[in-house]
């Protein structure tokens, strides 16, 4: 167990690092509707759209409304994007310097 968990970090850093150094917006998103599953990339979608809509001020339960997500899932984005250091704030800041 412990070398697949070892195997699945390792894959998850190469992973990070080689999307880091790409410029290409069409060859991500096509990479990442290969990778995932249609499901999955909704999923991924949506996601996103929750912490972006929390970042621009808009309630739980309008962002629940528009985008057809549990409050549970809308909290726990909430919680962490509140969190110290956190990883969502971060990538919501890059993407509002672009």
């Amino acid at each position: 167990m412990e070398d697949k968990e070892k195997i699945l970090e390792q894959s998850m850093d190469e992973l990070a690092e080689t999307l880091s150094t790409v410029n290409d917006r069409t060859l991500l998103r096509d990479f990442l509707k290969a990778l995932l599953t249609p499901q999955e990339y909704k999923a991924v979608a949506s996601r996103w759209a929750l912490v972006r809509l929390l970042d621009q001020g808009m309630t739980q339960r309008k962002i629940s409304e528009a985008l057809g997500l549990s409050l549970c899932k809308i909290t726990r984005g909430s919680r962490e994007m509140k969190k110290e250091d956190s990883p969502f704030q971060k990538m919501i800041d890059i993407c509002k310097n672009l």
